[in-house]
């Protein structure tokens, strides 16, 4: 009903309005426990061969939800009953902020696959924290962290370290997104000594904490091997938890949509079945090269069964969705568990 109905619906809309349109339904659906049961009845999969123990924490299934797609930790609590096993929310900065000017979304059909340029747009810490306090036990919550956009780069650290100080006792774990290319010059903390001075200032303060969080570093697509290199070296000399891999990427390679089209979008982020094959080769060349010693989350184009299999034979431990999500519906969780399972 998704694909036939519902789905071509929604994209009449423009595509910020259709995701807002759709969260607003998803809320007030979740008002009555009756249609949370059905949903939950129709759209979860339940199943010992499907937990993992990652992390510290025990996952219910391997399947969880890409940030992004609930940057305030609004949504997060539906998650569960669509089948998710874990979600992750966010980007989250110090401040509010508005994000980049609309519009900033964009589908591209004939690819299967997104554009954005949001800018880290969120409510700010201060509001995450108070969502986040009345989630479920039962639910594991990530959440992704940020600076703010007017934050100069020679000070990016104190922004990450207030995200995890002030929402330490609310995630399950956190991840560093210093990959998003909609913020200017945010990739640039990606090189070496930056990131570097990033990751050290947090795990000093996590290393100190009765119990620490696991803490993930969310790298781009676009990066060299030399970069990835660094990464690996900077992951394990730190004791990082793990990586995500990968964020959206900048290359246009390879598209469907017309060049005009392309041209006339602008820049931003893309997501989706192009950046599938990119995110598996650096899923691959970061699990061999550190002889599968650093555990990944994998995202990037997945939508089946077969390319959560792909990322996970390619050395992923978990994955994540967005973009599929879009395009196949609320019934693409259960599908890709039963795939798994079969």
């Amino acid at each position: 009903m998704y694909k036939t109905l519902i789905k071509p619906l929604l994209f009449l809309m423009p595509a910020e309005r259709a995701h807002y349109f759709t969260a607003s339904i998803m809320r007030s659906v979740f008002t009555w426990p009756i249609f949370r049961n059905v949903l939950k009845s129709l759209y979860s999969k339940e199943s010992p061969d499907l937990r993992k123990e990652l992390f510290g924490l025990s996952f219910k299934n391997p399947v969880g939800l890409a940030a992004g797609f609930d940057k305030n930790a609004e949504l997060f609590h539906m998650m569960d009953v669509l089948g998710f096993g874990f979600v992750e929310v966010g980007t989250v900065t110090p401040r509010p902020q508005g994000g980049n000017p609309q519009p900033r979304l964009f589908r591209l059909p004939k690819d299967e696959g997104l554009i954005n340029r949001m800018g880290f747009n969120n409510g700010g810490v201060e509001a995450m924290k108070k969502r986040l306090q009345k989630k479920s036990r039962n639910l594991i919550v990530g959440v992704n962290i940020g600076k703010n956009k007017d934050t100069p780069l020679e000070k990016a650290v104190d922004d990450y370290v207030y995200c995890f100080e002030q929402l330490f006792d609310e995630a399950d774990y956190f991840v560093v997104n210093v990959s998003s290319p909609n913020t200017p010059n945010l990739r640039a903390l990606q090189d070496k000594e930056p990131l570097k001075n990033i990751l050290s200032a947090i795990c000093a303060i996590n290393y100190k904490k009765q119990s620490p969080k696991p803490l993930l570093l969310k790298i781009a697509p676009d990066l060299s091997e030399g970069q990835l290199d660094d990464i690996i070296e900077i992951s394990q000399d730190l004791k990082l938890d793990g990586l995500i891999a990968t964020n959206t990427t900048i290359s246009r390679d390879g598209l469907n949509t017309s060049s005009d089209r392309i041209e006339e979008i602008g820049n931003g982020g893309l997501s989706g079945k192009p950046v599938k094959r990119r995110s598996t080769e650096v899923i691959r060349y970061i699990h061999e090269k550190s002889k599968g010693a650093i555990r990944i989350i994998g995202v990037g184009g997945i939508q089946k069964g077969e390319d959560a299999k792909e990322k996970l034979e390619a050395g992923a431990s978990l994955v994540q969705v967005y973009s599929g999500f879009v395009y196949e519906g609320p019934g693409m969780v259960k599908r890709i568990l039963n795939e798994l399972l079969n």
